[in-house]
């Protein structure tokens, strides 16, 4: 299993209404190649099975989607975590440590 697939397949285990960060998913994979990570997800050719939108930064903002920080993208990531339930004020999830997955 290559790099990526291993950060995919930490990523499935995300479950809706939580979030994850580039960190938690290191931690997990015993890397602190975090923009390895972004890579990874920027280029995730499975988004409904893999859940990308679901990872955020380690303080709690959305910060990418779809290798883009701002514009068209960030506001779909927004919406599909709304969807889930989470409340997003000024780009950051509300509630961040209750909603966090940890691995």
């Amino acid at each position: 299993m290559n790099f990526n697939e291993k950060v995919y397949k930490e990523c499935k285990k995300i479950p809706k209404g939580k979030v994850s960060t580039y960190k938690e998913i290191g931690k997990k994979l015993n890397t602190r190649a975090y923009r390895a990570i972004g890579q990874a997800l920027k280029n995730n050719p499975y988004p409904i099975q893999v859940p990308c939108h679901r990872v955020v930064s380690s303080q709690g903002k959305l910060h990418g989607f779809k290798g883009k920080t701002k514009g068209k993208a960030l506001k779909e990531k927004q919406r599909m975590l709304e969807e889930e339930g989470l409340t997003i004020i000024n780009n950051k999830i509300q509630d961040f440590q209750d909603k966090l997955f940890t691995f």
